[in-house]
């Protein structure tokens, strides 16, 4: 059938089909016979030892051995078989993607279990900070039901979970903005007031992704030195230049769970000129018994701008939903820089749900809170330098953080190694449930030993 393709051979990028070759090779095979028996004095083996016969001889084991390896998941080795195809239009690119290193995530499950060989039930993921009990039943019936009605674009403004935020925080709708997961709204930013030669301010061991998102506008980031691990805001602040566009704070903070109080943040929204963009990452604020108020500068101000999840204690981590809160003008003004339709409509009726779910909100609170103690409480009890944490990981010196990943890795708990964050020496430990950390503890107490 014309245009039909074979899903159970893997394709090899910038590749024909395999099968032309192998036609190939049966046309030279049965073109030899033919000669063969026209001439039955001439040994076979003069017709197979041709040109033409090697040719298409060895042009189909190569596409043979390609797709085995395909198979056997070593796609990184096709290029053994297939050179990589250049073009001029790559030398034109912008010269600054040269130096950005891409974001690694946590492993996932199905890749540990494929890599490993472990079942992926026995697996444990304590790695990406995710909510253990997963989402709201609520959540989960209200996304069943629209996914009857998956044929539609979802609504591109976003009104229906817009005006349920706007109610929950005390707010209008058009102070609320929508993103594929917080993550874009950084990304909203970059777009609206990053340059080259700008620059951001962060503190040297916050979210790596704002770094990221600078460089990929062309901007530089000022990295100012964070005493124990925690944002120094005076120092921040001296830092601005006059290239400086944004200054981002993430509270708590990750990877190592510190924060700043109200009295640090009122000084650095007053020090801080009202040309410059004050980015809050509120990822984990759901998790603080008594967090800042920090809604009173979006009424307050013109240039901050709260960053909020639904990632995290809402449990919606794949459905990448997130949002930001400020002043009018400034949503008007990232709006313009966002995709259509970047919220999508399973995401939106997820997220609305989940929020109106206080209920599962305060049991995945508690069980957190419980974890984060139990974490510390098995750390303590085993001489483990760690940093008290106001999220929902542990951040916790090993010695060497990439081996004591790996070897746990192993054994099938996946945790984070942060050497991407400059602390080589720790690894990061997400709440689980009880058993999970129980397990994490059993592990880790059997690498240590080795």
């Amino acid at each position: 059938m014309a245009g039909r393709q074979n899903k159970g051979v893997p394709r090899v990028a910038g590749v024909r089909d395999w099968s032309p070759a192998l036609e190939k090779l049966l046309d030279v095979c049965r073109h030899r016979s033919e000669l063969h028996l026209r001439n039955p004095r001439v040994p076979l083996r003069f017709f197979f030892s041709s040109r033409p016969f090697a040719v298409s001889f060895f042009r189909f084991l190569r596409y043979f051995a390609a797709i085995l390896l395909g198979c056997l998941g070593h796609d990184s080795r096709l290029s053994l078989f297939f050179p990589m195809v250049t073009s001029d239009l790559i030398a034109r690119a912008n010269p600054w993607l040269e130096d950005i290193v891409s974001y690694i995530p946590g492993k996932p499950i199905d890749d540990v279990a494929r890599e490993l060989g472990l079942p992926p039930e026995k697996i444990v993921k304590l790695a990406s900070n995710e909510n253990p009990i997963g989402p709201s039943p609520k959540a989960v019936a209200a996304m069943t039901e629209a996914l009857t009605k998956a044929h539609f674009y979802p609504d591109g403004g976003g009104y229906h979970l817009r005006k349920a935020i706007a109610q929950k925080f005390g707010l209008d709708s058009s102070n609320v903005a929508l993103g594929n997961g917080s993550n874009e709204i950084i990304e909203f930013m970059g777009h609206a007031f990053l340059t080259p030669g700008d620059n951001i301010v962060v503190a040297d061991h916050a979210f790596v992704i704002y770094k990221l998102m600078a460089h990929l506008f062309g901007a530089s980031a000022i990295e100012v030195p964070d005493p124990g691990l925690t944002a120094d805001i005076d120092a921040m602040v001296q830092a601005i230049t006059p290239r400086t566009k944004l200054i981002y704070i993430a509270n708590p903070n990750n990877p190592t769970g510190t924060m700043v109080g109200t009295a640090e943040l009122d000084r650095l929204v007053k020090e801080v000129p009202a040309n410059v963009g004050i980015v809050l990452d509120e990822a984990y604020y759901e998790f603080l018994p008594n967090p800042p108020d920090t809604l009173r500068y979006v009424h307050e101000t013109g240039n901050v701008i709260l960053l909020r999840t639904f990632s995290k204690i809402q449990g919606l981590a794949s459905l990448r939903i997130g949002y930001g809160l400020a002043n009018p003008e400034l949503i008007k003004l990232i709006a313009k820089t966002r995709q259509p339709f970047n919220a999508n409509a399973i995401a939106q009726v997820g997220a609305i749900a989940g929020l109106q779910d206080e209920e599962h909100q305060q049991k995945t609170r508690a069980l957190t809170l419980a974890g984060v103690a139990f974490l510390q409480a098995g750390f303590d009890k085993r001489g483990l330098e760690y940093v008290p944490s106001s999220a929902n990981f542990v951040l916790v010196k090993v010695g060497n953080g990439k081996a004591i990943f790996e070897k746990l890795l192993h054994r099938g708990t996946i945790v984070r190694a942060t050497g991407e964050y400059k602390l080589p020496e720790w690894i990061r430990v997400s709440v689980g449930t009880m058993d999970q950390n129980r397990r994490f503890f059993e592990d880790l107490d059997a690498v240590m030993a080795e």
